[in-house]
């Protein structure tokens, strides 16, 4: 019996919408005497007719030297996950009390693509990916040339893909290789507006958003360890460190000397994560340019990567096809859902448990930084 209580009392956090979602964490942040603010879309409203929002709860003073960030949601329905992990953060008296006698301020950022995470798409409003989004526009936009090869491969005619279709993917990986077909495929594309993996050809309102935020918590920061929450990549269960940051030898030395040697860099060749233009993290360096930046994507696996591609091509198609049946839809929106988010007991506390690791040694590096 004692086991049941454990992992509902764990699993009590997580929410099963982006309403209750930000219900949720609002009143956990309340409750812990958090300054709150709320970064409101106001061009769109969620799946329910709801407001969305990107919610800011901040703990400890807003000209900290030291600030531990935590955000959700980059990938719309990756919200589940996150958003479980910030509350029960805000739960955690141990875990608050060495933060406030460290003086390092912790910053939630809940739901940076609230759109994504109510309507349960990946990409946001304009079909644009996040973690593609944060380059600079001012220069020419990253060319992805493979890409418009395999684009009718991956969002064929009609859906699912017949045998036809998945004869000529099969044909590509054997010329090219699953390693090439999957970079061309994921590492971000700007000309196809309503393909896979979109940048866009402007920073979105959530970049806009994560920027504002940054330069009024982060401004004072001399010291930074972001850790942005993503799953569906990897082993189930499995929360893979993955170094976003800066490609130099004594950044990404830091990161292993505050995570341990089983950090990856997307630009190395083990990571489960594609190496992608314009990752949401990169932001910090653009708007705390005087800050030492620590920052990781910490993304959960949830299902095998050949069937995660098949759904959120599944979820592409279906913005291309609004005639679709209503069946359908409803069974592409399920899919994707399930692909991001494992709502068992189980996953929900191999996600809390290597959270708190996680939380516990950034704290640790950010003090004795």
């Amino acid at each position: 019996m004692t086991i049941s209580h454990h992992s509902t009392a764990a699993t009590r956090h997580f929410s099963g919408t982006y309403v209750e979602a930000r219900a949720k964490f609002l009143e956990a942040a309340r409750a812990r005497g958090a300054s709150i603010e709320s970064f409101v879309n106001e061009a769109h409203r969620g799946a329910l007719g709801e407001e969305l929002a990107t919610d800011v709860a901040l703990l400890g003073a807003i000209d900290a030297k030291k600030l531990l960030l935590v955000s959700s949601g980059t990938h719309g329905p990756e919200g589940f996950c996150g958003s479980g992990a910030q509350v029960a953060t805000l739960h955690d008296e141990d875990l608050l009390a060495r933060l406030h006698q460290a003086g390092v301020a912790l910053l939630l950022v809940h739901a940076v693509n609230p759109h994504g995470f109510s309507h349960l798409h990946r990409t946001n409003e304009d079909n644009i990916d996040l973690n593609r989004n944060h380059i600079d526009f001012g220069a020419p936009l990253p060319v992805n040339a493979e890409y418009s090869e395999v684009e009718p491969l991956v969002l064929p005619a009609s859906w699912p893909p017949t045998p036809a279709d998945q004869a000529a993917v099969a044909a590509y990986v054997e010329k090219h290789g699953m390693r090439a077909f999957i970079a061309a495929v994921t590492k971000g594309q700007y000309g196809s507006p309503d393909g896979l993996f979109y940048g866009g050809t402007a920073p979105a309102w959530s970049n806009r958003t994560i920027r504002s935020i940054l330069r009024k918590y982060a401004a004072s920061a001399t010291h930074i360890g972001w850790i942005d929450l993503h799953t569906g990549l990897g082993p189930y269960g499995h929360g893979e460190k993955v170094y976003p940051g800066r490609n130099t030898p004594e950044d990404l030395a830091l990161a292993r000397a505050w995570w341990g040697a089983d950090v990856f860099a997307l630009f190395g060749e083990d990571s489960v994560s594609a190496h992608v233009s314009g990752p949401v993290v990169s932001a910090a360096y653009d708007e705390c340019p005087r800050a030492r930046i620590a920052p990781m994507g910490l993304e959960f696996g949830t299902i095998p990567a050949d069937d995660m591609l098949l759904r959120l091509s599944a979820d592409t198609w279906l913005r291309r096809h609004p005639e679709a049946l209503e069946s359908q839809r409803r069974e592409i929106r399920r899919q994707l859902r399930d692909a991001f988010y494992c709502d068992n007991d189980e996953w929900k506390g191999m996600v809390l448990g290597q959270t708190r690791v996680v939380l516990l040694q950034t704290l640790q590096g950010l003090r004795e930084a």
